[in-house]
């Protein structure tokens, strides 16, 4: 059985998130414990558990899997909240609109959030190849290195090898593109 198979199988549901920051602006790194407590926080009211994920300065990709597929917008909404209750006033947006201040917004978060169902193993394995290669992606840093991702516990659960990411995995990996 492949690596992959086992963690398909033993997940209920496994969906692949993205959510970004209000005009993408670059503060999750900054406020990365805030973050990390919205997800404990959120972990605290439903029943889910992080697959794979990695978090960048404006957005996070993520797998999750639940037994209630109809708690993921609730799951989501409730990291957002979080978050945006417990982040200092200086990385609140302050140009917002009038309809955007009515409805309590922050300037945080973009409203919506982008997400797929894992139909099969390959879809988990490109999903989770997608989430890990990010931080080359975006800041040429290889996954190994970067210290706001999954990747090292793949590594640790022998999934992944240390050296991941070379050229001929980009190349397979530079077809995907969910931002």
């Amino acid at each position: 059985m492949s690596m992959y198979k086992r963690y398909f199988n033993n997940y209920l549901n496994p969906v692949f998130i993205t959510f970004v920051t209000y005009n993408r602006r670059k503060i999750l790194i900054f406020n990365i414990d805030i973050l990390r407590n919205s997800f404990k926080y959120a972990k605290c009211k439903f029943n889910f558990e992080i697959i794979a994920i990695s978090v960048m300065e404006e957005h996070c990709h993520m797998i999750i899997s639940t037994n209630n597929s109809n708690d993921i917008p609730k799951i989501i909404r409730t990291i957002k909240f979080n978050f945006s209750i417990n982040i200092p006033e200086d990385f609140q947006y302050k140009n917002l609109s009038e309809s955007a201040i009515k409805r309590g917004e922050k300037g945080i978060w973009q409203r919506r959030y982008y997400d797929h169902i894992i139909r099969n193993e390959e879809d988990l394995h490109k999903h989770i190849d997608y989430i890990h290669y990010n931080s080359m992606k975006h800041y040429q840093i290889k996954p190994k290195d970067w210290e706001f991702s999954s990747f090292n516990k793949f590594v640790k659960n022998g999934y992944y090898n240390i050296n991941w990411c070379n050229l001929e995995d980009i190349h397979k990996i530079n077809s995907l593109d969910y931002e």
